[in-house]
């Protein structure tokens, strides 16, 4: 089997999948966006607590009626139960991704990374999502940072 047909069985999973990306207003949630748009989705729902880049999304999406968009925080069990029932991928790019930020905010960055993690992996078993797919960063290993151990302890959750 050829690189390209594995790659295309893969992109396959996304045709008429529902897909929920978390931090979907963020840099990586929008080019995740714009190539998953290529395999034909049913629905890809962009899930964000950013009100100004919703509305942006909105605009740059405004020709796909498949991406919807939806306020909310992960760090809210119940925002997040509101969007992800019925999907069936999710991508959970939601993060506090500054180490400046983390530093000077250790427990909003504790409640995003590890808590706000913690919510979603649980959403996702409670919803039979089929796939969970969780960005992190380089800064997981052996970090030195606040956001760097935030982010390892989420993806140990």
């Amino acid at each position: 089997m050829s690189i390209s047909r594995d790659l295309e069985s893969e992109t396959s999973i996304f045709k008429g999948s529902n897909v929920l990306i978390t931090g979907g207003t963020g840099s990586i949630g929008l080019e995740l966006t714009k190539a998953l748009l290529k395999y034909r989705p049913k629905k890809v729902c962009l899930f964000s607590n950013d009100e100004n880049g919703l509305f942006e999304a909105r605009t740059m999406f405004s020709k796909y009626p498949e991406v919807i968009y939806k306020l909310g925080d992960v760090r809210d069990p119940q925002s997040i139960e509101r969007v992800i029932k019925g999907c069936d991928i999710v991508f959970h790019v939601a993060a506090l991704k500054h180490v400046t930020f983390c530093e000077d905010n250790p427990y909003e960055a504790i409640s995003t990374n590890i808590l706000g993690t913690q919510n979603m992996i649980n959403n996702a078993i409670k919803y039979n999502a089929q796939r969970f797919v969780f960005i992190s960063t380089d800064k997981a290993v052996n970090p030195v940072s606040t956001m760097g151990a935030t982010k390892l302890l989420g993806e140990n959750g």
